[in-house]
């Protein structure tokens, strides 16, 4: 369906300024400018246009028909002005009486200081509204546009002017494209004919943008909307908002600038909170199925892990598990001794989570009294809409009873020891359909147009609240803006196990379906995430509907998860690596590419929490795609990213490739299994069997990492499996030497190289974790080394990378490949070449 701008964009030739004071007569200013750090905001009154600059560099203009007001014939309690489907151009889409946009032709300035500026903008139709614009912080501008009457106003909208060829990046979770320019984004959920979930999987809608320019533009409301990106006009976006009878309140917005867009976020954490992080362990493989036959099965799957010698630092148990969906318990003929299995899992080195939701299912006997517990009290909304789940209404957590009451049900998992929880649903509070409100009226007295995104910090902050900050797990599928304060991980929810895109016609397994999207939709929700505010993502690694996914597809996706930020792996069909069934096609040789990478991301442990912990100074995603990263490209593909400042990650999404192509940013990149030397700033193709992640180092890079030994993160009491809680150990870090570099890592810690030619330099400094040495990992020297020395002292040579493992410090040579290892202190080994 091709997208309709509503309001016209009208030329600026005729504009000019008005009264200084509102309603006066007199005269205004016809410029002023707002100074916030190295960022001006320009209004000029005589042009009819704000132009938000960097320095000399101009990033986002606001024209005064920028401001737009969306007039109806009245505007009425019953109605549900959700502007996505009008602008979709849906044919069945009931436009409201007498609609007219109403966009400014011109602007005034009525007050002007160093920090805040008035305008009083003219619109089409004689309405008038007010702009205050304000200095927020350095790089930040806080605005407001409020309509002087409100009367026959349902919709509210910012259309800022931005560049013909520039990329968009933010807004969410999205499946189909990371780069959002020639979308139409609806910032909730609506039906959809076209994907087989039928709705169109806005799980995560966030009205936050990020261009590759520089600016941020977020627009602070929670009343239905949807964001045009350059989609009816390529040099505009245009955010519309279904305000409805809140209109007189009008429209918050704030305006970003940055020397790069990864830092743009930073800006927005500041409005909204910066993201609460996941507890350690939570960064270490999980493992799950999707029902569990019963407490035998889960122990079982405990023991394999560890026998198998297979990194995983914490489990979770989906439903069925409780009595009901909720009582609060665990079913005593599946689960005889849930504290025992709890203990056990502790003792091996695991965390263990739940599954859980906000409700009490209606049909089952179990939940019989808290229901009529919720219901006495009030537990429940006033008003109820159609429910998109199978067991009843939601509670009502606006209410402070209920919220505590929920809580305290809650706290009973937590004193048996369960260290976090798996949100699921809590969707069902959606506008509505086709013009016609979904009504839902709760405790606080918000109803369904504005509970249809903030339902979900309630949802999230009571689990939250119960939870350690160093050691929570909160793994979400919904979210809205400000709640990464809440949630510590982001899941896509059911994707397909396929290799589909998003919105694909598939026919496979006997069935022919719409997809919702696979393993390629997986890598763009996470990388269209992280610049909009939740840095933490991980998707069911295999997939979950249509499964079981197949060797060749669980294996490319557990590649992937393997270099994100958090690796869960489960399926719909209880897939595990260690059970290969007719089914799945598992076997022992994809057990052993799967033992490698659970146990390359758990080792990615200290590169990837030094990134996490540095969000509350930089903002910068944690992984990030190409595109973003490096916007100089030009190009936005949907399959390659970077995790870090260090490594880009190449992965295979389609069925049958073993190869692909690659760009590459300006610079020398090692290819990370072979040492292989590429030259950037151009695209080269590379070899990609099965086994294989095309996974490549930037030269004067330094990746630390734990020792190659590591099973989990967790705490243990088992001397045989090896966990970070019970020693750091010695830290690992493979370096390409290169231009000088230093990386300090979360704890202080900090690891050097440079290169000198005819020698490069290696250097470590203690930090308060990571303090008994280190071993330098070099790919690609080609020969062995003429000297390696410390503190002008030779090292020894070890004769093997085994013998230095056992030694206290020394260097060994193997394959192209030299290791260095430095004890504890502050150390510089220079390796001559």
């Amino acid at each position: 369906m091709r997208a309709r701008l509503l309001y016209p964009l009208v030329p600026l030739a005729f504009l000019g300024c008005s009264d200084g004071e509102e309603g006066s007569g007199s005269p205004g200013p016809e410029s002023a400018t707002l100074i916030a750090g190295e960022t001006s905001l320009v209004a000029d009154a005589k042009q009819g246009v704000l132009e938000l600059r960097r320095g000399d560099s101009l990033v986002l203009t606001l024209p005064a028909d920028a401001f737009v007001l969306g007039s109806v014939a009245e505007v009425t309690d019953e109605a549900n002005y959700d502007p996505a489907p009008l602008l979709a151009g849906e044919p069945i889409a009931k436009e409201p009486e007498g609609l007219a946009w109403n966009a400014g032709k011109s602007f005034s300035i009525v007050k002007s200081t160093d920090t805040a500026v008035t305008l009083r903008v003219s619109h089409d139709g004689g309405f008038v509204s007010t702009v205050e614009l304000g200095v927020a912080a350095d790089d930040r501008l806080t605005g407001k546009l409020t309509p002087a009457d409100a009367t026959r106003l349902a919709y509210l909208g910012l259309a800022p002017k931005v560049g013909a060829d520039e990329a968009f990046y933010g807004l969410g979770e999205y499946f189909d494209s990371v780069n959002h320019r020639g979308k139409l984004r609806a910032m909730q959920l609506e039906v959809s004919s076209a994907i087989e979930s039928s709705n169109n999987e806005a799980h995560v809608p966030i009205p936050f943008v990020t261009g590759t320019r520089g600016f941020g533009f977020f627009v602070e409301n929670p009343y239905p909307a949807a964001f045009d990106v350059a989609k009816a006009d390529p040099e505009r976006i245009a955010a519309t908002f279904g305000t409805g009878l809140a209109s007189e309140q009008g429209l918050d917005f704030h305006l970003f600038a940055a020397a790069h867009p990864l830092d743009v976020t930073r800006h927005y954490y500041d409005v909204t909170g910066y993201p609460r992080l996941p507890g350690r362990w939570g960064l270490g493989p999980l493992v799950w199925r999707d029902e569990n036959d019963d407490q035998a099965q889960v122990e079982a799957d405990l023991d394999a892990m560890r026998s198998l010698d297979l990194a995983t630092s914490a489990v979770w148990i989906d439903r069925p598990y409780a009595t009901g969906v909720n009582t609060f318990d665990f079913d005593p003929k599946k689960f005889p001794d849930p504290k025992a299995m709890i203990d056990k899992a502790h003792a091996l080195g695991f965390r263990m989570s739940l599954w859980h939701t906000p409700y009490l299912d209606e049909k089952d006997p179990s939940t019989e009294s808290l229901r009529d517990e919720a219901t006495a009290k009030g537990y429940y909304p006033k008003e109820r809409g159609l429910m998109l789940n199978k067991w009843g209404p939601l509670i009502d957590l606006t209410n402070p009873d209920a919220y505590a009451w929920w809580q305290a049900l809650i706290q009973k998992y937590v004193d048996m020891g369960i260290e976090g929880f798996k949100l699921d649903y809590g969707e069902d509070v959606v506008p509505g359909l086709l013009g016609a409100r979904n009504v839902w009226k709760f405790a606080d007295g918000s109803d369904e147009r504005t509970m249809h995104a903030r339902y979900t910090l309630f949802y999230h902050s009571v689990y939250a609240e119960l939870l350690e900050d160093e050691g929570n797990f909160l793994l979400c599928r919904r979210g809205t803006y400000g709640d990464q304060v809440n949630v510590s991980v982001i899941w896509p929810g059911d994707l397909d196990a396929s290799f589909a895109r998003h919105g694909e016609k598939v026919t496979e397994k006997g069935e022919t379906y719409s997809a919702v999207g696979g393993l390629p939709a997986a890598l763009i929700a996470g990388l269209s995430l992280g610049p909009s505010g939740f840095p933490f993502f991980g998707s069911d690694t295999g997939g979950y509907r249509h499964s079981p996914p197949d060797k060749e597809l669980f294996t490319r996706w557990f590649q992937i998860t393997a270099l994100s930020p958090v690796m869960q792996i489960g399926t719909s069909t209880n897939d595990v690596a260690w059970e290969p069934t007719a089914e799945n096609g598992f076997d022992q040789e994809m057990l052993s590419w799967y033992r490698t990478y659970t146990r390359l991301h758990l080792r990615l442990f200290p590169y990837i929490w030094t990134y996490a912990k540095r969000l509350k100074t930089d903002g910068r995603p944690i992984q990030r795609a190409l595109g973003l990263a490096h916007p100089e490209l030009g190009e936005h593909p949907d399959d390659t990213f970077l995790l870090g400042d260090h490594l880009l990650a190449a992965p295979v999404v389609e069925r049958g490739k073993t190869s692909r192509d690659v760009l590459l940013p300006e610079g020398d990149w090692l290819d990370w299994w072979t040492g292989k030397l590429h030259t950037g700033g151009k695209t080269v193709s590379v070899s990609a069997p099965l086994d294989t992640l095309p996974l490549f180092l930037r030269v004067g890079g330094i990746v630390p990492m734990l020792r190659p030994t590591i099973d989990t993160m967790s705490p243990t009491t088992d001397p045989s499996v090896d966990s970070y809680a019970t020693t750091p150990g010695v830290l690992w870090a493979r370096v390409a030497p290169g231009p000088a570099s230093t990386f300090k890592l979360f704890d202080g810690a900090e690891l050097a190289q440079k290169d000198l030619g005819a020698s490069f330099e290696l250097s470590k400094q203690d930090g308060s974790e990571l303090k008994y040495g280190v071993v330098f990992e070099i790919l690609g020297l080609g020969d062995a080394p003429k000297s390696v020395t410390e503190g002008g002292s030779p090292l020894a040579d070890a004769g093997s990378a085994a013998a230095l493992d056992a030694a206290p410090s020394g260097w060994a040579f193997e394959g192209g490949t030299l290791w260095i290892k430095l004890p504890a202190g502050t150390k510089t080994a220079i390796v001559t070449r």
